[in-house]
């Protein structure tokens, strides 16, 4: 394809996901500019692999290449922030005192939403904003993340169950 061509035909197929791509680098990186940052060099790794890109979901192929970037930055900065340790204690179900609308009435400040988004590890908040804030099925978020559909509903259960988080209404 040629250089004009690829270019026009890019930002038709691409450039509308730029929103969801920000969106997932934004909870992933928690820094807006870090996210900026590596959802520009996502663009550009998908317009270099533009002319391997044969059709199907262009959201979700971009999506996967922002993802992507997001852990290797994430392995070579902040290590500790993939290290996701197992405590039967924040893990197991919680007995609900509140119905989940009351719930929701009482934690509705805008501040303690993103901070319930912030508190899970990353591959949990991968999962709630790659379902809840994308709209993503679980086999769009299986075939993007590389794991089994048993993998994205544990971890959706996961994230929405840690102690302080609200995340349980999106359920």
């Amino acid at each position: 394809m040629e250089e004009p061509d690829k270019l026009e035909c890019f930002e038709q197929v691409v450039l509308p996901h730029l929103d969801s791509a920000y969106n997932l680098a934004r909870w992933l990186m928690r820094n807006d500019h870090d996210a900026e940052d590596l959802v520009q060099e996502a663009c550009l790794r998908a317009l270099k692999s533009f002319d391997g890109f044969r059709g199907g979901g262009p959201r979700a192929w971009l999506l996967t290449i922002v993802r992507n970037g997001c852990y290797r930055w994430l392995k070579q900065n902040r290590l500790q922030e993939l290290a996701t340790t197992f405590d039967e204690e924040i893990h197991k179900a919680e007995e609900q005192s509140q119905s989940p609308d009351a719930q929701l009435l009482e934690r509705a400040d805008a501040g303690r939403v993103k901070d319930a988004l912030e508190e899970p590890p990353t591959e949990f908040r991968e999962g709630i904003v790659l379902r809840e804030l994308e709209s993503m099925s679980y086999k769009e978020i299986t075939g993007l993340c590389g794991i089994l559909v048993g993998t994205v509903m544990s971890r959706l259960v996961c994230a929405r169950q840690r102690p302080g988080a609200i995340l349980h209404q999106f359920g």
